[in-house]
């Protein structure tokens, strides 16, 4: 994840550049991370009826003759209850793989199917579109494409009365969408973005979140940052009203704030118009919504509130290296002080209960602090130093991070330099040298290498702990090899 150019920090050159380079190629690496680290997953929307779920029987896995005749019932029975029921039991057998193979296999049976979703009766429809829905789970991109000629049905439904069915329809265009691009061929066409943003003005909860999990199907695709979400997305009202269900307020929807983050997360991260968004207050809402998570871990033990978090902080920490965060008073957006105490009360929530965020949170900090001294006074303002070189033992990626934040704030020069040294810095960074992982050594040595630039008498304070054996034990690492003969040579000439 981490990228590093060899280099020799001779003692007389500042290095300020050199650490800058390196600190944007980390974060392109990072952000390359995050992209390719996605959330593509299927969903399975089951609300069996009390009766069958009291039956305690497992649907049995259904052959051809099955098929056709509950197919043959549902289409032709004399009776509506009849009709309903033979599609509850294709549905049920429709739950094992072997049985969505036999359906799709099945000359005419996706055309039964679909005539019985676009049939005038309410409960045939619904129990088709089940049907589908489990279809659609299915782990075959064949079974999925079998689905084709119901994805227009599918997309003219969710205008309808009934937020349970345009519920159902939503989640299993979300699953169709993932599968394959022949499915999203098929759909783009036929209008699945403007049907979306019209989804968007419901009034149901249950529908939003349905709205937010198919929509972020569809911009995971590979081909949406060049055939998606610049021609379709970006086009719509979309980008705003997913701002809006991020406000923070007694309206917001922890699940549909969760589903829309992450929406938000994959336009960012396709890199299309992130000025666009930042433009539309995106900064701002999304600072808001920050501390409004901070307050919220302090009241609650909810362990669900990480699933925001995570979204949250990763469209932050993305944004925050664009360009156009300083054009457009970007930065004015974000309240210095109190964004960085909201953020170290997350931290501290994850240090406890979800370590795994801790690099969310410390990438944030990490783009805050890069190339902000308000922030990074922040930081020492609130001493928050200490709370931060605690973070240092959960892992060799922390640490990393850890350090690199400091550095960041060691950059800005003497006076900062000076309110870092020595306090709780130099027993942290004597521990980190004897680290046997070269990023961790490394990310220690650039600090040693900015704090004696910026304050000699660090220098003689190092030698008095030990620290040349300190350096010593790295001095044969190829990778390390120039930066600790530099150090060692600006500690002996001072």
């Amino acid at each position: 994840m981490w990228s590093r150019r060899q280099g020799r920090l001779r003692p007389t050159v500042c290095g300020v550049e050199e650490l800058r380079r390196r600190r944007r190629e980390r974060e392109a690496a990072l952000r390359k991370a995050r992209r390719e680290q996605q959330l593509v997953s299927k969903r399975l929307l089951r609300n069996d009826a009390p009766e069958e779920a009291g039956e305690g029987c497992v649907a049995a896995i259904l052959g051809e003759t099955e098929v056709q005749q509950f197919l043959r019932q549902a289409q032709r029975g004399t009776e509506e209850k009849e009709r309903e029921g033979a599609l509850v039991s294709l549905r049920r057998g429709l739950q094992h793989p072997e049985t969505q193979q036999t359906f799709i296999r099945l000359e005419g049976s996706m055309r039964t199917l679909v005539g019985l979703l676009t049939s005038n009766q309410a409960l045939l429809q619904l129990e088709a579109a089940r049907c589908l829905h489990e279809l659609s789970h299915s782990e075959q991109s064949t079974v999925a494409e079998a689905c084709l000629p119901a994805t227009s049905y599918l997309l003219t439904y969710l205008s309808s009365h009934s937020s349970d069915f345009i519920e159902l329809c939503l989640y299993t265009l979300g699953n169709l969408i993932v599968e394959s691009e022949a499915v999203r061929r098929q759909l783009l066409p036929q209008g699945i973005v403007p049907a979306l943003a019209a989804c968007i003005q419901s009034p149901h909860v249950a529908v939003l979140e349905a709205l937010g999990y198919a929509l972020s199907q569809l911009l995971q695709a590979e081909e949406a940052p060049e055939k998606i979400i610049p021609s379709s997305i970006l086009a719509s009202t979309l980008p705003q009203h997913m701002l809006q269900m991020l406000q923070p307020g007694p309206k917001l929807n922890p699940g549909v704030a969760v589903e829309f983050a992450w929406c938000l997360h994959y336009i960012i991260c396709s890199q299309v118009s992130n000025p666009l968004l930042i433009g539309h207050g995106a900064l701002s809402t999304l600072g808001l919504l920050l501390l409004d998570l901070a307050g919220a871990v302090q009241k609650t033990e909810d362990a669900g509130l990480e699933l925001l978090a995570c979204p949250v902080l990763r469209c932050l920490s993305n944004l925050l290296t664009e360009a156009a965060v300083e054009t457009v008073g970007g930065q004015m957006q974000l309240r210095d002080e109190r964004v960085v105490a909201a953020l170290f009360i997350l931290l501290q929530f994850f240090f406890q209960k979800q370590p795994s965020l801790l690099p969310e949170g410390l990438w944030l900090l990490n783009n805050l602090t890069a190339n902000s001294p308000s922030f990074c006074t922040s930081l020492l303002s609130l001493d928050l130093i200490e709370p931060l070189l605690q973070l240092l033992p959960v892992s060799n990626v922390v640490s990393v991070m850890v350090l690199t934040v400091l550095c960041n704030v060691a950059e800005k020069g003497p006076a900062y330099c000076q309110r870092l040294w020595p306090g709780p810095l130099l027993p942290a960074l004597l521990h980190t040298l004897a680290f046997s992982d070269t990023e961790v050594v490394g990310q220690s040595l650039e600090l040693l290498h900015l704090l004696f630039l910026y304050q000699p008498e660090a220098v003689q304070v190092f030698l008095q702990q030990s620290g040349l054996q300190a350096l010593e034990r790295h001095q044969e690492e190829a990778q390390l090899q120039d930066r600790v003969y530099a150090l060692q040579q600006t500690a002996l000439q001072g």
